[in-house]
Formats: C-alpha cells, sequence, structure tokens
C-alpha cells in the first residue's frame, strides 16, 4: 500500500516538474521571440515611426556615419521618407558645395555644413565614355575631364572661338553647373573636339550620382540658371560642319519629369546690327552669365574677338510669354566682367549681385543692382580676395541661408567662404526698402559705401593644398 502511495507520488511530482519545464521554454521563446523583434527596430523597444521622427531631427553631417550601424539605419537614412519628414517638420538643412580642381587636374566636390562648420567629401562623378568613341567601343573616360582641363578658360575660348583645331588635342572641359530640386547637376562640356549632351545628376539623398536625360545638343560652356524649379541652359558652343560655333538655342529641364525642351533661341539682336560682314565674321556673340531675377531670366551677352570682350547688353527671357526682350540698358552695359568676360552675379533675398574685380590683387568689388533706377550700385568696395591671374575662378558667389557669400583661395591656396554681415550694412532687400522706408535706393548705397565697416565675416575655412575654385551651389535638404 505505502508502495502504491509512493509511485502516485512520484508520477505527480514528474507531472508538476514537467508542467514548470514546458512553462520555462515557452516563456524563454517568448522573450527570444520578442528581442528578436526589438532587434529588427531602429532603435530597440520604439516603433520605427518614432525612429524616424528622431532622425529627422539629427544634424544631416551626422548621417554620413549613423549609416555604417546597419543596414536598416542605412536604409533609412537614404529613404524619401526621411527627407520628405524633414522637409515638413522645418529641420531641412542648407549647404554650401563647392567644386575644387586640384594640380593634377583632378576634380573634388566638397559640402559645407554652415552650422557646423564641417565639410564632407562627395563621391567621385563616375565614368563616362566619350560619345563618338563608346562607338568605338574605346574605354571610358574619367567624368572630371569633361569639367575642367589645365588648360585656362581664357586659352580655351581663344582656342574654341578663333581655332577650329584647337579642341581635338584638347581633354575634357568647359560643363556648367546647376542646382534644382535638391540635386546638383552637371551639364555638357567637351569631350575631347566634341560638345558632349551628358548630363550629371548629384542626389544628396542617396550621396551618389546617376546619368540624367541628355540635352537635345551638345552644348559647352553654356549657362544654366534656375527659375520655377526648372533648370534652364543657354548659349555656350559647340561643334557643327563648319566647326566651332557659338549657340544661341536654349532648353529648360524639368526635374519632375526628366524631359528637355526647347526654348525660343536668342535674337542676338545686338549682334545683328554690326555694320560690315567683315565685322559680323570677326565678332562672335556669346552668353556671358545668366542669373533668374524677378521671376526672369537674364542673360548678359559680348561680343568676342581674342583678347577682346565687346559688351554688348544682354537679353530677358520672360517664361510667362516665352519669348526674349532686351534687357535694360544699364544692366547690360553696367554688368562687372569677371577673367575671360564672364558675368559672374548671384541673386539673394531677391537682390541681384555682381562681384567686380579691382586692379588691386588684393580687393574686389560687389556691386548690386536698383532695378528702379536701372543701375548697377557699390555694396561694399573691399572685398578682401586674392585676385590670382594663374587661377581659372579666384573668387567665387553664392547665396546660402539668405545671405552673400564669396568663396575664395588665399596665398597657401586654403579655402575660405565669407559671409556678409547685412545688418552692418544698411542695404537690405531692394523690394522690402522701397516699400517700408522714404529712404531711397540709392541713399542707402552711399551710406553703406561711407560706413566703412567691415561687413565679412569668414564662416568657415579648408585647407586646400593647390586647389583652384571651379563652381558652386548652394542645395537644402
Amino acid at each position: 500500500m505505502g508502495a502504491i502511495l509512493s509511485s502516485n507520488n512520484s508520477k505527480t511530482r514528474l507531472s508538476e516538474a514537467c508542467e514548470v519545464l514546458q512553462s520555462e521554454t515557452c516563456k524563454r521563446q517568448r522573450l527570444s521571440s520578442d528581442y528578436c523583434e526589438e532587434n529588427t527596430r531602429l532603435i530597440p523597444y520604439l516603433p520605427d515611426e518614432i525612429s524616424i521622427q528622431i532622425l529627422a531631427r539629427v544634424p544631416r553631417i551626422f548621417y554620413l556615419n549613423l549609416k555604417l550601424a546597419s543596414q536598416a539605419w542605412k536604409a533609412a537614412i537614404m529613404s524619401t521618407e526621411l527627407f520628405s519628414l524633414r522637409k515638413e517638420l522645418g529641420t531641412s538643412e542648407e549647404w554650401l558645395y563647392i567644386l575644387t580642381k586640384f594640380n593634377n587636374d583632378k576634380l573634388f566636390w566638397y559640402a559645407l555644413d554652415p552650422l557646423s562648420k564641417r565639410w564632407q567629401r562627395l563621391p567621385p562623378v563616375p565614368a563616362v565614355a566619350s560619345e563618338d568613341e563608346s562607338r568605338k567601343g574605346s574605354a571610358a573616360l574619367r567624368m572630371w575631364n569633361i569639367v575642367g582641363s589645365s588648360i585656362r578658360i581664357a586659352d580655351a575660348i581663344m582656342r574654341v572661338l578663333g581655332r577650329r583645331d584647337a579642341l581635338d588635342r584638347m581633354p575634357f572641359c568647359g560643363c556648367s553647373i546647376g542646382a534644382v530640386d535638391g540635386c546638383i547637376y552637371v551639364v555638357g562640356g567637351f569631350t575631347r573636339a566634341s560638345a558632349t549632351r551628358c548630363v550629371w545628376q548629384y542626389d544628396p539623398v542617396i550621396n551618389a550620382w546617376n546619368e540624367a536625360s541628355p540635352m537635345s545638343i551638345g552644348r559647352s560652356y553654356c549657362k544654366t540658371g534656375i527659375l520655377n524649379n526648372k533648370l534652364y541652359v543657354a548659349g555656350g558652343i559647340t561643334r557643327g560642319p563648319g566647326g566651332l560655333t557659338p549657340l544661341q538655342s536654349a532648353e529648360v529641364f524639368d526635374p519632375r519629369t526628366g524631359l528637355w525642351s526647347q526654348l525660343p533661341s536668342m535674337p542676338f539682336a545686338k549682334a545683328q546690327v554690326l555694320p560690315t560682314a567683315f565685322l559680323a565674321d570677326l565678332l562672335k556673340p556669346i552668353a556671358t552669365g545668366m542669373t533668374s531675377y524677378r521671376g526672369k531670366l537674364f542673360v548678359p551677352q559680348s561680343l568676342y574677338c581674342w583678347p577682346f570682350f565687346v559688351d554688348v547688353g544682354g537679353e530677358v527671357y520672360d517664361p510667362e510669354i516665352n519669348s526674349w526682350v532686351e534687357m535694360p540698358i544699364g544692366m547690360g552695359e553696367g554688368w562687372p566682367a569677371r577673367q575671360a568676360g564672364t558675368k559672374m552675379s548671384v541673386t539673394v533675398d531677391g537682390d541681384l549681385y555682381a562681384l567686380d574685380p579691382s586692379n588691386s590683387l588684393q580687393n574686389a568689388m560687389i556691386k548690386v543692382y536698383d532695378g528702379e533706377g536701372d543701375a548697377w550700385k557699390v555694396f561694399a568696395d573691399d572685398v578682401p580676395v586674392d585676385n590670382f591671374t594663374d587661377s581659372e575662378s579666384p573668387y567665387l558667389l553664392a547665396g546660402l541661408l539668405g545671405k552673400l557669400h564669396v568663396i575664395t583661395t588665399d596665398a597657401n591656396h586654403n579655402i575660405s567662404v565669407m559671409q556678409a554681415d547685412i545688418q552692418k550694412n544698411p542695404v537690405s532687400s531692394q523690394s522690402s526698402a522701397l516699400s517700408s522706408s522714404d529712404i531711397s535706393f540709392s541713399e542707402q548705397i552711399e551710406s553703406a559705401t561711407e560706413s566703412e565697416m567691415d561687413i565679412w565675416n569668414v564662416i568657415a575655412t579648408r585647407c586646400g593644398r593647390s586647389t583652384e575654385l571651379v563652381s558652386c551651389q548652394s542645395l537644402k535638404v
């Protein structure tokens, strides 16, 4: 009897032990499952929706390192969802992108975060074959050759317009840069003796370059401008049956559709009224700049015969009537020109600024356009730049964070980004000044010139070694 009771008790204890063991096993399985589930999230124990909200508030300069955390983090940081949320939250950041060339003719893009003062190097543009050589199956050539060469811009234009066979021995050069809809575009350029139609797009969301739709015609040294969230290109030079010739054509790229559309050609009206056929053959009309201002595109123009550039005003494209009209006389004739006749300008907070090189090697002058008086006025007459004659672009202009910036290199080839402190200068936006005050625009300019205050502040520097400046763009992402 005792043996029977003992046997039953043993079975009961064994059954209870099995139940406990199964319960602990199930509990561990549930914990393990929950742990794995949490590990698949961007941030453990937080829904991904909350994690994305957190990432959207993190400064973009940290994204490059955060992508290394995991594949999930990399996918999140390179997603359009994250950057759309940043735009909604107002955490988008405007950076300055600078294209530089080293003494070995290699080109590098650098991005500057103006808030943290930190720089980030962009990936190189992929290799690309020339249109002629790709058909012959030859090796691809590097894209940076499209953007620049050891030949100075002035020499290149001289050879392009003066000698038809000059580019047969030239590397790729003469592309143009534009920034629209959150991306940077590298447009055209020469591939040996042929102007290319190629367009390359840099997308900061994925931090990579991709080939975009090509232009309708190959062009080099064309001018670019942004208007109504579209990229416009006009002029330049190309190689036709008779050799290298200036272009009057223009076209526009819509980033939403990825398509190019033709515009009416620039009339070059003043070039058509030269007194003799000899002068018409000798003087080549070219577009020397482009900027968007008050809802229109302004294209200054020159007649060229090396080594002279004769200003002939310019023309204005009005998108509402899809037509060109003559540029105001004061604007066209007074537009400052830098090396090789190029008219460098930028529109900041509704005002049009241009840089006027000085005869001195240590400074330059910034002018601002008075639309009401049709005249250029001095904004700052002592901009500290080094006007190196052996540099293609010793200085650049940029609009960043709603302020005017000048980018230059010093005697040691270090890059300096200088910001104009508008508050120290009585001149602000022309439109706001005219609407809110009885003081005339001219009086404000004169007051600013006489103030003799140092309005320039160096916000960032970078060791450039043997670097030359090529181009710059600002981009808000």
